[in-house]
């Protein structure tokens, strides 16, 4: 019987199913032709394709998703349901959700989860079917075997020049990852969980090979996936190291030109760290790179939360990073997150008395709600909640195209996170006061 893998290749989640796909080339290249490959972008594609391909094959279905995004897989899953009661459809899972509760996800409705970075896990999967084994002992997946839940642990980091950012063969490809791993572990914060404390940056070598690749398929515009674009080459992924950094813009400018291409650099989709804007990076995003604004992370504008949250920075940090942008002739980008845990009266006023200045300095404000998300120290904590100030403020800045950001969906999410998915995880019959001091 065939075996037909289908990627839900959705916009959220291409990224992840970009690297994915990139390991399965690099390292598993000579069995790829013993599978049929789909990469459906919509939902109705994905469920005509689950429907058409399970007559005659055996079929994997591989999702990769946020927690946010929770209810709306969930509701895919009964409509796929209907059509795997009688066919041999198998439900994959893997992405941030996925890794932070993989029971959960399991119980969801999947048979596989895979917890951690999934290139290992997803070569050693296939090489495992291809043996004829469901059940394999692959540290990284988890599924329930006779109604026993199996966890074989998190995946191993990877080292990012071992695999491709992403697949060439199946013409699978975006953003470049440079670097993975964060080392200040803010409370929030999923992404060192995830990826670990210790940062691994993708080899100059690789990084330029792929961004060539792109160009000669016609992409003119470079960009970057990173937690922090001014850390590259950093041994801690707290301190500068400006020769690492320069010589990478300096090598993709130099490749960029001779294509008529262009570098994106501490924009979207990734973001700097206040403490790491400085006249000397600001210059080299001015000499090398095309972007017209730099994404500054802040989250607070009152220092008892920064240091809370373990932010590793100060608020004066933040102010002199909007300056120095500003004064490059950048757009300055700064991300606030309202609503977060323990938060008093007093730091939402200093965090509204610091937007107004920021805004009052031309700076645009991104707006997030806190929403908690499973793994984090703040995974207990309840939902986001927009005080009176914030909304004063953004009602006076909106207007005027300095506030952006989907914060009312946010706070409408961060509720049903927490009160539907993540407190019923720790609730215990007796226990439902005693819930929120955790």
């Amino acid at each position: 019987m065939k075996r037909c893998l289908i990627f839900a290749y959705f916009k959220n989640n291409r990224y992840s199913f970009n690297a994915l796909l990139g390991a399965l080339e690099k390292t598993f290249l000579s069995e790829l032709d013993k599978f049929q490959f789909y990469f459906p972008r919509k939902k109705e594609e994905l469920l005509k394709l689950i429907r058409e391909l399970s007559l005659n094959s055996e079929v994997f279905v591989f999702f990769s998703f946020f927690t946010p995004q929770y209810w709306e897989i969930r509701e895919f899953l009964k409509e796929i349901k209907e059509i795997k009661s009688k066919k041999r459809i198998w439900l994959l899972a893997g992405g941030p959700h996925a890794t932070g509760l993989p029971k959960q996800t399991l119980e969801m409705g999947f048979d596989y989860v895979f917890v951690g970075e999934g290139e290992k896990v997803i070569v050693e999967f296939l090489k495992s079917l291809l043996r004829g084994e469901y059940y394999p002992e692959i540290k990284g997946l988890s599924y329930f075997k006779e109604g026993e839940y199996i966890h074989h642990g998190k995946a191993e980091p990877v080292c990012l020049s071992g695999y491709p950012p992403f697949s060439l063969k199946f013409s699978l490809i975006g953003p470049i990852e440079i670097t993975r791993g964060c080392p200040f572990a803010c409370k929030y914060c999923q992404t060192p969980r995830i990826f670990g404390a210790k940062p691994r940056h993708r080899s100059l070598e690789e990084i330029l090979h792929y961004a060539e690749a792109l160009l000669k398929r016609g992409l003119r515009d470079l960009r970057f996936i990173t937690p922090n674009a001014f850390s590259y080459g950093s041994t801690d992924g707290k301190t500068l190291n400006l020769s690492a950094l320069e010589t990478l813009l300096k090598e993709l400018s130099r490749l960029t030109r001779a294509y008529g291409g262009r570098i994106f650099f501490g924009s979207f989709p990734s973001e700097v760290r206040p403490e790491h804007v400085t006249e000397e990076t600001i210059e080299l995003v001015k000499r090398y790179c095309a972007n017209d604004n730099l994404v500054i992370g802040a989250q607070t504008g009152s220092e008892r939360m920064l240091e809370y949250l373990r932010r590793g920075h100060t608020v004066d940090a933040v102010r002199r990073a909007v300056k120095l942008t500003i004064k490059a002739g950048l757009k300055a980008k700064v991300d606030f997150i309202f609503g977060l845990p323990e938060e008093t009266e007093e730091d939402i006023k200093a965090t509204v008395s610091f937007m107004e200045e920021l805004a009052r300095a031309s700076a645009i404000i991104h707006a997030h709600t806190f929403m908690p998300l499973p793994q984090t120290p703040f995974m207990k904590k309840k939902a986001g909640k927009i005080s009176k100030e914030v909304f004063d403020f953004i009602k006076k800045f909106l207007p005027k195209g300095q506030v952006f950001g989907d914060w009312e969906r946010q706070m409408l999410l961060s509720e049903r996170i927490s009160e539907e998915l993540l407190l019923p995880q720790f609730m215990q019959k007796g226990h439902e006061k005693k819930i929120f001091a955790i």
